[in-house]
């Protein structure tokens, strides 16, 4: 662990060379702050295995830990491993999916355990290029499994994390709306030169972003590094960048998707056309909505108007 005495030189605009942050000023008091406040979560438990981690770290894309949390033991107990969810057809990993929201994310695991099976004899690779090989797998997913799995020594850049260095480093309220090279680039400066202590610090910043440094209502009075922040020390000027992308359900078709596939899940077998049109009055949008559940692959149309999850 880098000393938590190291001095801070951490008013750094945006986009600053990341030289000129000073890494160990964060370092220590980060790791330590995890050590006595992180999670106890399932998927940080030795027993999860790399396959644990990977289910988590797809299910909680866009999803509070509290909602995946009963998804993802469930899950588990019933494909403790990849291979047994790749047995089973695709329809299945859409069904245990739930509501946890944006479906799409059930079939790109099954396809990742369909290809660790295949190219991997069932087990989860540890290096990051075949992590990034895997279908729906991206760079924060294949940088987290190798990370949080694999103790590896990997920049792990998901919105947490980043509006943390954003605050701390840049002295700005919220990152840009999708990473750009300059966070990578600091990211990987503020990394410890140590492979155990990288993953841990990758979980802690992480960590840190969710418990602390939220994106309403900081509690910067519980803050560890809240003497070393530059959006802190900058009076904490209000945000001045495009306006942040907020995400609304009610009405859209997201939420029609979301009525559609509850009568799919429900359903023994195939469903016929007149039970969907049952959940959503207006033709037009629940046309829309089912025809891109289609389209995504989370519906199979058979003939005589029925439909039913995917088989294959």
């Amino acid at each position: 662990m880098t000393s938590i005495d190291a001095p801070a030189s951490l008013s750094v605009p945006t986009g600053a060379a990341p030289s000129a942050v000073d890494p160990a000023a964060l370092h220590g008091p980060v790791l330590a702050w995890f050590d006595r406040h992180a999670r106890d979560l399932p998927w940080r438990h030795p027993e999860a295995g790399a396959w644990g981690v990977m289910v988590s770290e797809f299910m909680l894309q866009q999803t509070p830990v509290v909602r995946v949390l009963p998804v993802y033991e469930q899950w588990l107990a019933r494909w403790p491993r990849p291979a047994d969810l790749a047995a089973e057809p695709p329809g299945e990993a859409v069904r245990a999916w739930g509501r946890l929201g944006y479906p799409r994310r059930a079939l790109r695991l099954h396809a990742a355990a369909v290809a660790i099976r295949d190219r991997h004899r069932g087990d989860v690779p540890s290096d990051h290029a075949q992590l990034l090989a895997l279908p729906g797998i991206g760079e924060y997913t294949a940088a987290a499994v190798a990370s949080f799995a694999y103790g590896q020594r990997h920049a792990v850049l998901d919105t947490n994390v980043r509006r943390v260095f954003a605050r701390a480093a840049s002295g700005v309220q919220y990152p840009p709306n999708a990473t750009t090279a300059a966070e990578r680039r600091l990211a990987r400066a503020l990394l410890p030169d140590d492979e155990g202590t990288a993953a841990r610090w990758a979980a802690a910043s992480m960590e840190l972003g969710a418990l602390v440094c939220t994106a309403k209502n900081e509690d910067c009075g519980r803050c560890p590094i809240a003497d070393r922040c530059a959006w802190l020390r900058s009076g904490k000027p209000a945000h001045d960048g495009p306006p942040r992308r907020g995400q609304t359900y009610a009405g859209t078709d997201r939420q029609v998707r979301g009525r559609l596939l509850a009568v799919l899940r429900d359903a023994p077998g195939p469903v016929p056309q007149s039970a969907l049109d049952a959940v959503w009055d207006e033709p037009v949008q629940r046309g829309r909505a089912l025809d891109g559940l289609v389209s995504d692959g989370l519906v199979e149309p058979l003939d005589g108007g029925r439909y039913r999850l995917p088989l294959t």
